[in-house]
């Protein structure tokens, strides 16, 4: 009897990240009795922090944050996958990206990781708490904030998640971050949005410095005090019935000053790694999970959120998470790509504490852009080499 092919995994342990891989590894392996693939899980927090280039030691197969992507490029630990896949599957996959995110994965002209998942902050609320409070859908900043000042408002303010928020309220007001290599943004415009971002985080709960975005919606489902989520990257298993003990509708971003605001973009891709002993069959049960069939089937149907359009787009998918993929589709359009150079790792790992520090405690706006500024300066020392 001939010994199987084995394959380990490494996914983040959420609904959306470990079940559907789980699902798609189960039917990858009944269509190929010859491979075996085990999926282990980490924690969100584990998810963004671990290298790697540590987990491509270990893991044949990896589901990654995109910001990773310089770094992997530079130290040679996952496989591209132009050349592996077909170039007609390849550009299939950009054809059909979500928004830039399967551009998020490519870097120094390769593809490190297929788009398996999107996601980025989106608006969230529970329909009949607005109701009873007589309040109708907050459609401008303005109206959220006003929301907040009654202590019906919520959303993620961990320092990671408060850095995505920085950049995208930047976007928002018509700059995007990290364009000069001397400042993260423009004084006029930083300043702007420190104010602003501080006005709405001073309204909330302090508990929410401490809840990263599926714990917020855990919070709106589980307890009946928050109506209304601005920002949190998007998790559709709450939109699902039976997921959760409330359903949530999810919504594009509020307008500021008169225009839809911009998020940061997020999601997941599936990498195979350099050090494993079955690149090609990691690259073959790659396809297999970015296909379209499988994406708008057996990967949503299990808890996943797709990459691929086509899943976005399909009736029925739409039909069983209550328009949750197509009504939040215009923000992952819009969603800003944030810099994947390999120094910019160290910088997002610690400039969300900056912002958090102001956001409880106050301070000069300028001198905490002077800081996030010489942190900026400090994580391009690898820019040059790697991009």
């Amino acid at each position: 009897m001939t010994e199987k092919i084995r394959l380990k995994g490494i996914t983040w342990g959420h609904s959306r990240g470990f079940v559907p891989m789980v699902a798609t590894a189960q039917r990858y392996e009944e269509l190929h009795p010859e491979v075996e693939i085990v999926w282990t899980k980490r924690t969100l927090q584990e998810f963004a922090d671990k290298s790697v280039t540590d987990l491509a030691k270990e893991y044949d197969l990896l589901v990654i944050d995109h910001p990773w992507t310089g770094h992997a490029a530079a130290k040679g630990m996952l496989a591209p996958f132009d050349d592996y896949l077909s170039t007609e599957f390849l550009a299939g996959q950009q054809a059909n990206s979500v928004g830039k995110s399967y551009e998020s994965y490519n870097f120094l002209g390769k593809q490190w990781a297929l788009a398996t998942d999107a996601a980025t902050p989106v608006a969230a609320s529970r329909p009949d708490i607005l109701r009873s409070l007589g309040v109708p859908l907050p459609r401008t900043f303005e109206e959220v904030l006003a929301l907040a000042k009654a202590g019906r408002v919520g959303f993620s303010l961990l320092p990671i998640d408060s850095l995505m928020h920085f950049y995208g309220l930047c976007c928002s007001l018509g700059e995007e971050p990290c364009q000069n290599d001397e400042k993260v943004i423009s004084e006029a415009i930083g300043v702007q949005v420190l104010k602003l971002f501080k006005s709405l985080a001073d309204e909330l709960d302090a508990g929410f410095y401490e809840k990263n975005p599926f714990k917020v919606f855990e919070e709106m489902t589980q307890r009946d005090e928050i109506a209304y989520c601005p920002f949190a990257y998007g998790y559709s298993n709450y939109a699902r019935t039976g997921y959760a003990r409330k359903v949530l509708h999810f919504h594009d971003l509020v307008s500021l000053n008169g225009t839809p605001m911009i998020s940061t973009l997020g999601g997941a891709g599936l990498a195979v790694s350099s050090q494993s002993k079955h690149i090609a069959v990691g690259m073959d049960y790659a396809q297999f999970v970015a296909s379209p069939e499988i994406q708008a089937t057996l990967y949503v149907e299990n808890g996943g959120q797709p990459g691929h359009l086509g899943a976005w787009e399909n009736e029925q998918v739409n039909a069983y998470t209550d328009d949750y993929f197509k009504n939040t589709l215009p923000t992952l359009e819009r969603a800003y790509l944030r810099p994947r150079y390999d120094g910019h790792l160290y910088f997002q790992d610690h400039a969300g504490d900056i912002v958090v520090d102001y956001l409880r405690q106050g301070g000069d706006e300028v001198a905490v852009l002077e800081k996030m500024n010489k942190m900026y300066r400090e994580s391009l020392v690898d820019k040059e080499d790697n991009g």
